[in-house]
């Protein structure tokens, strides 16, 4: 590693320390409360881009949000790594909302639209695909391309919904009556803000029934 690059990693270092001491001095207790508890009401499933960091888009404090963030926010019944934390958080954490986050100008999105060889990730992206050939024919209605990758954002977030939903930890939350909601929201990196989209689910009556477990 040459001089300039060691310097950039010992400036995140610095950053710490100074972040550090701002929030000591505002709260001198702030460490000693966070480190003694973790009682978050959100979930946040989000995309790994780096310019949408759970917290600071909706305003939350360390503590206050507990995250899972992957290549363009994809729900799968094989993530164990995704499923795991939905149960955690769930089970655990006994969060009430679930918000799963995607963005605008998704770059995973795009190359799913797209179709260029990415490599390894293709394999990931082929779930987008998926959507995109469930919802072809209005996407490929878009003025633009950046209005059919956009409405193809939009999708995922809703099919991912469903895919939380679909989840058996999530469903046996709503058996026992747990006060659960699943949302779908979308980020603007454009203007900052978020849009909620028509994808709130709170009970296990709004499934189709192919994805419900029966009592045994």
């Amino acid at each position: 590693m040459d001089k300039f690059q060691r310097r950039k990693l010992n400036s995140l270092f610095d950053n710490n320390k100074a972040w550090a001491e701002k929030m000591t001095q505002a709260n001198p207790n702030f460490f000693k409360h966070l480190s003694e508890q973790q009682t978050p009401d959100y979930l946040w499933i989000g995309c790994s881009d780096s310019r949408v960091p759970a917290n600071q888009v909706v305003d939350l404090k360390p503590g206050e949000v507990f995250v899972h963030r992957n290549i363009a926010n994809v729900v799968v019944h094989s993530d164990l790594n995704c499923l795991s934390v939905i149960q955690y958080a769930v089970n655990v954490l006994e969060v009430k909302h679930i918000i799963v986050c995607g963005h605008y100008g998704c770059g995973g999105v795009k190359a799913a639209f797209e179709g260029h060889s990415q490599g390894l990730i293709d394999n990931w992206l082929r779930h987008i695909k998926d959507v995109y050939r469930w919802h072809k024919e209005e996407i490929d209605a878009q003025a633009t391309e950046k209005d059919k990758i956009n409405l193809l954002c939009e999708k995922n977030v809703i099919e991912q919904v469903a895919n939380v939903c679909h989840s058996t930890v999530v469903q046996r939350a709503w058996k026992t009556n747990r006060d659960l909601t699943i949302h779908g929201w979308i980020y603007s990196i454009e203007n900052g803000l978020l849009k909620a989209l028509d994808a709130e689910v709170s009970e296990s009556d709004q499934l189709n029934s192919i994805h419900l477990l029966k009592d045994d």
